[in-house]
C-alpha cells in the first residue's frame, strides 16, 4: 500500500496528465490523417471482380497489386465490395465508404478532444470540477453513441448508396459493441461520481 502511495502522488499524476493530453492530441492529429486517406480513395476493402478476390483493395488504383500502394486506413468492419459489370467502382462507392470512415472517425475527433481537456486540467491541478465532470460525460455518450448507433448508420449508408450504385457494398459490422459499450459506461460513471463529490464538498463547505 505504502508503495502505491509513492507511485500515485501528486507529482506523477501531472506528469502522466501532460503526457495523455500530448498523446490525446497526437492521436486526433492521426485520425484526422486517416480522415484525409478515406476521402482519397485509399480506405482498404475486400473486392470481388470477374478476375479474382482480393482481400486489401483502394479505390485509388487501377492495379490492385499490394506491393503499388502507399498509406491506406481501414475499419474495423469486414467490407466486401462487388465491382460493375465493366469491373470498375462508381464514385458513389467510394463516397460510401467514406462517408462510413467519416461517422466512426469524427466522433472519436471530439471525444479524444473532450479527453485532452480533463488531462489539461489535471495537470493543473483541477480535479474535481465540474468541467470534468462535463468533459467525462459527454466523452462516455460519444462513445456509446459510435458503439451503438453508428453500426446502424453505415448499414444505411451501404443501402442507400446501393441503390444509386452499380457497384456494390456489403458490411459486417457491430461485432465488437460490448467492447465499446462498457468503457463508455464506466466514463459516465467516473462523470457521475465526480460530479457527486463536488456537491458532497459543496455541502462540507457550507457546514463549516
Amino acid at each position: 500500500m505504502k508503495g502505491l502511495q509513492k507511485l500515485v502522488n501528486e507529482r506523477y499524476a501531472k506528469s502522466a496528465a501532460q503526457f495523455m493530453k500530448f498523446a490525446c492530441y497526437f492521436i486526433i492529429l492521426f485520425l484526422l490523417l486517416c480522415l484525409a486517406l478515406s476521402f482519397t480513395g485509399r480506405q482498404t476493402f475486400r473486392l470481388q471482380t470477374s478476375t479474382g478476390t482480393y482481400d486489401s483493395a483502394i479505390y485509388a488504383e487501377e492495379n490492385h497489386n499490394p506491393a503499388s500502394r502507399s498509406f491506406t486506413v481501414s475499419m474495423d468492419d469486414s467490407i466486401f465490395v462487388h465491382a460493375n459489370e465493366n469491373d470498375q467502382l462508381d464514385l458513389a462507392t467510394q463516397i460510401a465508404l467514406s462517408l462510413m470512415f467519416a461517422f466512426h472517425t469524427v466522433p472519436l475527433i471530439f471525444a479524444y478532444w473532450l479527453l485532452s481537456r480533463v488531462f489539461a486540467n489535471i495537470n493543473k491541478g483541477l480535479i474535481f470540477s465540474e468541467q470534468n465532470a462535463f468533459y467525462l460525460l459527454y466523452y462516455g455518450l460519444i462513445q456509446l453513441f459510435v458503439a451503438l448507433f453508428v453500426p446502424f448508420i453505415k448499414l444505411l449508408i451501404c443501402y442507400i448508396f446501393n441503390l444509386i450504385s452499380s457497384s456494390q457494398i456489403t458490411i459486417s459490422t457491430g461485432s465488437n459493441i460490448l467492447n465499446h459499450v462498457v468503457p463508455s459506461i464506466a466514463f459516465i460513471v467516473a462523470a457521475y461520481i465526480i460530479h457527486y463529490g463536488i456537491h458532497l464538498q459543496d455541502e462540507v463547505d457550507h457546514t463549516i
